[in-house]
């Protein structure tokens, strides 16, 4: 840690401490117990609830300690739990009793997307071992334009794969036809296109299958690439032209690379995994998403059930579950924050939960706006499906990236060298209220 980390993360707790010690006066008088019966307005400065200012401060934190990232995450969730059981209690009841409850409902949000992250970050290791991405030079163009084919890739893939498994492979790619100089403004094109071409499709993103468990119509999402295809031809190019003046594309593949196709069998297994314990879930038995880790799961079985073609490597695991606790910690603290409900839906609204899903995990904000309805579905979709793109922590592609390229865990690189993906987010959205308009769907239950 640097002289400079030392007294900011120290700042970091101190207001953390001053945020709980605010609440003891409230807790006195009120105490969790009383909240089910007699509700008080929750203590709040200058009009913000406490829960939001310690959530900001974590982000912050976040910004700030690219290299501490887990720390803070971890620090900030702790700040929140502890606020909650002295002062606030839980939307499902107070107290330990109520953390318990408030656990079991996000358990199988929490446990899907850590078997996901760590399960593909061995994806990654089979795909690269396979020499298939040695091979994408002799496939992709040279120059500029085989980065942009290779974000097109990463987009179509999205459609139908996870987007996680999108990125990774993306990524995987990258840094195999890029010699592990990556710049950051592509990875953050990578995760845009993967949020992008996950954003219209059912199972292409956890928030449109969070809709489709839900009683959306696949239909009913898929105008959202209309929006989806805007940004990427706004982002993608400025994003490849970037890469290509950093570090040129091989233009040939190494000589001797030979293709290992069990490794090839495997990702593929994998993969197949992955999709059709989704499809097959919703089809059958879409109640069964809502109580076990079905697509987690799967790909688990099939990594062990495939180990004796290839062997995985273990070793990427250690960082993998880093990455994923690190995102888990502020899915758990964006659960708690106290979001009952969401502005009325508008065009309006759905624009900024796109800006928000960016610091705010998307599928809180999904959620709620489920259980209110009176969205556009698909604007809605491309909104919190590609709105997190624009900072790398706010969606689990972007933080399964990060696992694979530490140096992009830093915010303002992120968004300085990121800016055309910010800038696609607003063009595709208008694209999208340009030609389908604003067409908000009745309540589908």
């Amino acid at each position: 840690m640097t002289c400079l980390e030392r007294p900011l993360l120290a700042a970091l707790f101190v207001a953390f401490l001053v945020a709980l010690l605010a609440a003891v006066p409230a807790a006195a008088v009120a105490g969790p117990q009383s909240i089910a019966l007699s509700p008080l307005p929750a203590p709040s400065l200058l009009g913000i609830p406490v829960e939001f200012l310690l959530f900001a401060a974590t982000l912050a934190g976040v910004a700030l300690f690219h290299h501490r990232t887990l720390e803070v995450a971890v620090a900030g969730l702790i700040a929140v739990l502890v606020w909650k059981l002295l002062v606030t209690g839980f939307k499902s009841g107070p107290g330990i009793s109520g953390l318990m409850l408030h656990l079991g409902h996000e358990s199988v949000v929490l446990a899907n997307l850590f078997l996901l992250l760590t399960g593909f970050a061995l994806l990654s290791r089979h795909f690269e071992e396979s020499r298939i991405p040695a091979e994408m030079p002799a496939v992709l163009p040279d120059g500029w334009t085989g980065g942009l084919v290779l974000l097109a890739a990463v987009f179509v893939l999205s459609s139908f794969l996870d987007n996680i498994a999108a990125a990774i492979i993306g990524g995987t790619v990258a840094r195999i036809v890029f010699q592990d100089r990556v710049h950051i403004g592509f990875l953050a094109a990578i995760v845009a296109a993967s949020n992008a071409g996950g954003s219209g499709s059912v199972v292409g993103d956890t928030t449109t299958t969070m809709m489709w468990i839900d009683g959306v119509s696949p239909l009913d999402v898929l105008h959202a690439y209309v929006a989806a295809i805007a940004a990427f031809l706004v982002f993608a190019v400025p994003a490849a032209r970037m890469q290509q003046s950093y570090q040129p594309i091989l233009e040939d593949p190494p000589r001797g690379t030979h293709i290992e196709w069990p490794r090839v069998a495997i990702v593929v297994l994998i993969l197949a995994a992955a999709i059709g314990s989704n499809v097959a879930a919703n089809l059958t038995a879409p109640a069964l998403l809502e109580q076990l880790p079905v697509i987690g799961l799967s790909v688990w079985a099939a990594i062990l059930a495939t180990a004796p073609l290839g062997r995985p490597d273990w070793s990427v695991l250690g960082e993998a579950a880093k990455g994923a606790a690190f995102l888990l910690s502020l899915v758990l603290a964006a659960s708690l924050m106290p979001v009952e409900t969401l502005p009325e839906a508008t065009w309006q609204t759905a624009l900024g939960l796109g800006f928000v899903s960016a610091v705010f995990d998307n599928i809180p904000l999904t959620a709620l706006a489920l259980k209110q309805g009176g969205y556009d579905w698909g604007v809605l979709a491309y909104a919190v499906g590609f709105g997190g793109s624009m900072i790398w922590f706010g969606s689990s592609a972007g933080v399964a990236v990060a696992n694979l390229f530490p140096e992009a865990r830093s915010v303002s690189r992120w968004l300085t060298a990121g800016w055309p993906v910010a800038l696609g987010y607003v063009a595709g959205f208008f694209v999208l209220l340009a030609t389908l308009g604003w067409e908000p769907h009745m309540p589908h239950k």
